[in-house]
């Protein structure tokens, strides 16, 4: 076991230098598990690619069963201590996390950008402030949980509820949103009084290394945080397979999912899945297209498109739909992709190679499929600068012409592509836009009240936000319906993924 070493260090595959607390050897980041208040080095590691250049950039802990076990049984002894000193105590550790994560603001955006590919600007504006308000909110609103009760006089009993802390739980989070989904799922958590195994992603763990040393630095007891990095297919299996982590929280793809659920129901484990969408827009012939149109270039080409929120499908009424695609296009025109560390860059790379052949494949499909492209990849070419020409780039792509049942308007690309289609009756573009195994959210753009609400409330997915996007309050509950995952999240709902609810009846007579 060794300490962090804390360096200045340069990414040789960028234009500037940063200074980041983490290991660098022989050119590279070097990553380390964190077991017990101790980093670990491990036998073996995993390479992660910088996607703006497609060079190796880092080496990621390839955890194996051994690596977890210690994980798991140090999460296990350290969680009578954690659950016995009360809500109060533990939001005044998670607080100061989130105070220190605060200061290091600048360090971390840096790190999520290089890791994942987004921009540094938006990785500063959105994923770290998140990652810190995650935090901030739970600890703040889980100070004042106030159980339920009633009295049956008529028997002299009062009944009252209680909650209990689970144990060790795993959490699994995905490659989009790093940082802002880890502490989603790591601050309830932990103020419920369970203690944690975190597992990034093998993409994109840089900024949850940076997390446990900022967790170390607060003073948070011993295996309260452990973080073991590694493949979801060897470590994430064995922590979901793991007999004492008693609740699991993943956010990634439908399939995977699946496969974690069929591994931890038999085993009566809780869980909290956050899965894919394919997600739809409807805009009425009465919309405000000045605030629609730059709210849905957001809401389909943000973080490249890899927000598992974004919109990929746009229903227009016929009565504005050829002066919406025009409008819409020549916004997609106007975006800028390229350099991360460019303030300029509304896109930057995709995270890895593997999913920017995914997304280019997709787009063949629709050109199989009978779409029109309109804009973006086979109908234009990007200009890199050389050292960006490896990278894992991908143009806002706009596609029309495509029947519903085509892959595009089926599948989940999650990526920068979105197809526009036309519709002409409210009850038809409903049973159009519900017309896909996912159920994550949905937005309707409309001036009429009316409308509005009788459409968000026959969309069956689990957000609708009208004449918006992206607007969270965490006090109100998240997840999807069908395929787009179980569960609810939030300050409130939470609770009953990471806690057991109890019954205490009392006679009083």
């Amino acid at each position: 076991m060794t300490k962090t070493y804390c360096t200045t260090t340069t990414d040789p595959s960028a234009s500037q230098t940063m200074s980041l607390n983490y290991n660098y050897r022989g050119g590279l980041v070097h990553l380390q598990n964190y077991v017990y208040g101790e980093f670990e080095d491990t036998e073996d590691y995993i390479d992660s690619y910088n996607p703006a250049t497609g060079q190796v950039w880092a080496k990621v802990p390839d955890s194996h069963q051994g690596d977890v076990n210690r994980a798991v049984y140090s999460a296990k002894s350290a969680f009578n201590h954690w659950a016995g000193i009360g809500y109060a105590k533990r939001a005044q550790y998670i607080m100061k996390v989130a105070k220190l994560l605060e200061k290091r603001m600048d360090e971390f955006a840096k790190a999520e950008s290089r890791d994942q590919g987004k921009p540094v600007g938006l990785a500063k504006t959105m994923d770290i402030p998140r990652a810190v308000l995650n935090l901030r909110s739970f600890a703040e609103s889980w100070t004042h949980i106030l159980n339920s009760s009633n009295t049956l006089n008529e028997i002299g009993t009062v009944n009252y509820s209680s909650r209990s802390p689970l144990g060790v739980a795993g959490l699994i989070a995905p490659w989009n949103l790093p940082l802002y989904l880890l502490t989603f799922k790591l601050a309830p958590a932990l103020m419920a009084g369970n203690t944690v195994v975190c597992k990034p992603s093998e993409m994109t763990s840089v900024t949850a290394f940076l997390l446990a040393q900022v967790f170390h630095e607060a003073g948070v007891p011993r295996g309260v945080f452990n973080l073991v990095c590694g493949y979801g297919h060897s470590a994430g299996e064995f922590i979901v397979r793991h007999p004492d982590v008693r609740m699991v929280s993943f956010t990634g793809s439908t399939a995977v999912g699946a496969k974690i659920a069929a591994i931890a129901a038999p085993m009566m484990k809780k869980m909290s899945l956050e899965l894919g969408g394919k997600n739809a827009a409807i805009v009425f012939g009465d919309a405000n297209l000045e605030r629609a149109i730059p709210t849905l270039i957001k809401a389909s080409f943000l973080n490249q498109g890899e927000i598992c929120l974004c919109t990929s499908r746009i229903f227009v009424h016929s009565s504005i739909y050829e002066e919406f695609v025009e409008k819409f296009v020549r916004a997609t025109k106007r975006i800028t992709v390229g350099d991360p560390d460019d303030p300029n860059s509304f896109m930057g790379a995709l995270n890895n190679l593997g999913h920017l052949k995914k997304v280019k494949t997709y787009i063949e499909f629709a050109k199989e499929d009978g779409g029109q492209i309109l804009c973006g990849e086979t109908v234009t070419t990007l200009n890199l600068p050389r050292e960006l020409q490896k990278g894992y780039y991908c143009q806002p792509t706009v596609i029309t012409r495509l029947q519903d049942t085509a892959r595009c308007m089926q599948d989940e690309i999650f990526g920068p592509v979105t197809c526009i289609a036309c519709f002409d009756e409210e009850h038809e573009v409903i049973a159009r836009a519900n017309n896909v195994k996912y159920g994550l959210c949905a937005s309707v753009w409309s001036e009429n009240l009316g409308t509005i609400h009788r459409v968000a409330n026959k969309l069956d997915v689990g957000t609708v936000w009208a004449n918006c996007w992206l607007v969270r309050s965490l006090d109100m509950p998240f997840g999807g319906t069908k395929g787009s995952g179980t569960g609810r999240e939030g300050t409130h709902h939470s609770l009953e993924a990471y806690t057991e609810e109890k019954t205490i009846c009392l006679k009083i007579n």
